[in-house]
């Protein structure tokens, strides 16, 4: 019975997809003003809008978020986004980020639509509609914090008239995008129920998402206050971060109390697989065959059946100066390795954070953490300090390190040596969570720190300024008859 309730429901969860296909002549088989009729299928449409997600968060967007900066290198991968070889010609995972945030975007638009269209009161609405708009805001944040200004629309695509106006779209400015996706969010995110992710029924985009976003998008923009205010009501909900374990952390343990959204994936033998692979590259390596042996030293607790690939690992600035072995930091022991079991590894490998226990093959069955509490209360202490509240922000960059059994930040020097340890505490705590290379373009760093610290001497030879961000695909732009441009790359002969 289990197992046919997962299969309706995914089904069900394919029916914005459905809803969003044309026939030959360019209209919608089923169109939303014929199936949204009650709240149960509202639900299901919108249960098709998380699906692109599961194609994003994998491998190679791990690769191209934490392995290609100044904390983590994938020496020796022959993947593309690990060695920085992306052109437009050649982009990596960008076809699919941007084909799969695409996908989420036309389906939450549907979304709005078909909800906003149907018989249901005002009441039953505002909150379907609310969850649709900041699904729609969370695949713009990706799509503009990866390839900067993009198209933007809203509109629910009826015909092929309509699929050739939106594929002739130009960039919009990513500010742009991102303060209308703002004014949006700042209207429906307040009528949400106000409680933790881990609260809502299936772990589900609420509130929290809501003002996550909101701030997040915000602090692209430099727009501290609006951030702030946002922030203030994470605060609310969550409370003083010591309420929440460090232990919780691990990509093993789900769903956790200062969850504020992560993608979810189970394994069931026998049953239906919702999987990932990233553990595969976050483990020691190599695993000897039939053996609990990775990179000589036994750990029963991963098995004797994962699949291991050429590891992302510490690069020396992350292990020397950023998190070093004679600070007292407990989340250290988290992020890295040198030995297991009093026993000496060969390198210096990802830590048990990010291992998937048990793994049979490459089905990494964790869930992958895209906002916590911990994020929040580091960006609040970023935006204090660059509104000059400088005690708000050591107060808050404490409440992160006290929970981390680390020392708390002391007495105030300047603006740029509290903002440089801000940034290296975001590096602390959400090491390896697809979010360096973000954090990273934001603050304009990006190149020079890469170049500067990561050692893979593919990403040395390849590395170029235009790479902050990633091209749009080639066929993209051929097919926007011009409108799409790769100016960027041009100037460096990609």
């Amino acid at each position: 019975m289990k197992h046919t309730v997962i299969k309706i429901s995914f089904l069900l969860a394919l029916l914005p997809m459905v809803l969003s296909c044309l026939d030959e002549n360019g209209n919608s088989v089923v169109r939303p003003e014929n199936f949204y009729q009650n709240v149960e299928q509202c639900t299901a449409a919108l249960n098709g809008c998380y699906i692109p997600l599961r194609s994003i968060y994998g491998f190679t967007f791990l690769m191209a978020t934490e392995a290609v900066t100044d904390l983590a290198s994938a020496n020796n991968s022959a993947q593309y986004d690990a060695k920085l070889m992306i052109s437009p010609a050649g982009s990596g995972c960008g076809p699919t980020i941007w084909k799969q945030c695409y996908i989420g975007v036309r389906n939450a638009n549907a979304c709005v639509y078909g909800i906003e269209n149907s018989p249901l009161s005002q009441k039953e609405q505002a909150p379907l509609v609310a969850e649709a708009k900041i699904l729609r805001a969370f695949y713009y944040y990706i799509l503009t914090s990866f390839f900067g200004d993009v198209p933007f629309y809203r509109d629910y695509i009826r015909t092929d008239d309509d699929l050739k106006r939106i594929a002739a779209l130009p960039r919009m400015d990513a500010a742009a995008t991102r303060a209308s996706l703002i004014d949006e969010l700042e209207l429906c995110v307040p009528d949400l129920d106000q409680k933790r992710t881990s609260e809502i029924e299936g772990n589900r985009m609420g509130a929290p998402v809501g003002w996550m976003l909101i701030a997040k998008m915000a602090m692209w923009n430099k727009e501290w206050n609006t951030a702030l205010s946002s922030l203030s009501h994470l605060d609310e909900i969550y409370g003083n971060l010591s309420r929440y374990p460090l232990e919780d952390l691990w990509f093993s343990r789900k769903n956790t109390p200062e969850s504020i959204f992560e993608i979810q994936h189970e394994y069931e033998p026998g049953g239906i697989d919702y999987t990932s692979n990233c553990a595969c590259a976050l483990m020691p390596y190599p695993r000897t065959a039939g053996t609990y042996i990775y990179n000589n030293v036994d750990i029963p607790e991963l098995g004797k059946e994962a699949t291991c690939w050429s590891p992302v690992r510490p690069t020396v600035y992350m292990r020397n100066t950023v998190m070093p072995a004679n600070v007292q930091d407990n989340r250290r022991d988290m992020n890295m390795v040198s030995s297991w079991n009093n026993h000496n590894f060969t390198n210096t490998w990802m830590g048990p954070k990010f291992w998937c226990f048990g793994m049979i093959g490459t089905r990494d069955s964790n869930n992958y953490p895209v906002f916590r509490y911990a994020d929040a209360v580091l960006m609040s202490a970023e935006c204090y300090c660059e509104t000059g509240e400088y005690q708000k922000a050591i107060d808050k960059y404490d409440e992160v390190r006290a929970r981390a059994g680390a020392s708390p930040y002391g007495a105030f020097k300047s603006y740029l040596r509290l903002l440089e340890e801000i940034r290296k505490e975001r590096g602390r705590e959400l090491f390896g969570e697809f979010q360096r290379k973000f954090d990273m373009v934001r603050w304009g760093v990006w190149y020079q720190n890469t170049l500067l610290y990561n050692s893979y001497n593919l990403v040395q030879e390849n590395i170029k300024p235009c790479h902050e961000y990633y091209p749009i695909p080639d066929e993209q732009v051929r097919a926007s008859g011009g409108a799409l441009d790769n100016d960027e790359y041009e100037k460096y002969g990609l």
